[in-house]
């Protein structure tokens, strides 16, 4: 499956929130925290990242 979010943007992206890494959850279908475990979607290639 290709990735929804480029390499270079997915690399500087990080939680709003405790700005740890995100990963793709297993569809590749939203990011999540890997620290608090907070859930941010991409919706047509772009991760939307509210807090």
């Amino acid at each position: 499956m290709k990735d929804p979010i480029s390499k270079e943007l997915y690399d500087l992206l990080a939680c709003p929130i405790c700005k740890s890494n995100i990963i793709y959850n297993k569809d590749k279908t939203s990011l999540i925290c890997k620290k608090c475990d907070k859930n941010y979607p991409i919706k047509e290639g772009i991760p939307l990242l509210l807090p």
